[in-house]
């Protein structure tokens, strides 16, 4: 059992990590702008935090033994979010990634295909910014983990492969439930394989 910091905790992801967290016996500290969205569930404890101001966070998050960021990118100040891991001297930080930054071909990211949606390119170039602050920061043990290109609510199966750079794909696609990317990722945070590192869970 350990002691987390789960910021976002209200939203579509945050809410899948929170119970997985929940489920597994670990006591969750809930961070979200509006607590009172927060479910009640074993072991959580809602807060009141705002990512982008690190004296607050700071607080919030210290003696904690990991903290989980289930943020959008638009709008997450990401350097704020290191200022705040490093006042509160917690190390482990997971960060819930996103998938345009992942690779369809050596050296081809899938954000810079013809195709991309640009609906989705502010969010995910602001994603692939964050990852790129990320590998340079070797004081904190950080796990950046990117979905598959399809990321949405769905079944918790069990049943999924891992990856490092390159997007998972099948002959139905590129996707993951949140259900089952909640258990790739406090599967990292129970027994780190990822430090320092971005992977990739998909079906």
């Amino acid at each position: 059992m350990a002691k987390i910091a789960l910021i976002g905790a209200s939203g579509n992801v945050g809410t899948r990590l929170l119970k997985e967290l929940s489920d597994r016996g670990h006591k969750v500290t809930a961070i979200a702008r509006h607590p009172e969205n927060i479910p009640a569930l074993p072991g959580v404890t809602a807060a009141k935090g705002d990512a982008n101001n690190a004296a607050s966070l700071a607080g919030i998050i210290a003696g904690h033994d990991a903290v989980i960021s289930a943020t959008r990118f638009v709008g997450t100040d990401f350097a704020a979010l290191v200022d705040a891991l490093r006042q509160a001297a917690v190390r482990r930080w997971l960060v819930v990634g996103g998938a345009a930054s992942l690779e369809v071909a050596p050296g081809k990211r899938l954000l810079d295909q013809p195709e991309f949606p640009e609906a989705y390119k502010e969010e995910a170039t602001s994603g692939a910014a964050a990852l790129d602050l990320l590998r340079g920061i070797n004081d904190l043990e950080w796990t950046f983990l990117s979905p598959s290109a399809m990321f949405v609510p769905g079944e918790r199966t069990g049943t999924f492969r891992l990856g490092k750079d390159t997007l998972l794909t099948t002959a139905e696609g590129s996707s993951i439930s949140y259900e089952d990317y909640a258990i790739a990722l406090v599967d990292e945070l129970e027994g780190p394989k990822h430090i320092r590192q971005r992977f990739t869970v998909g079906y």
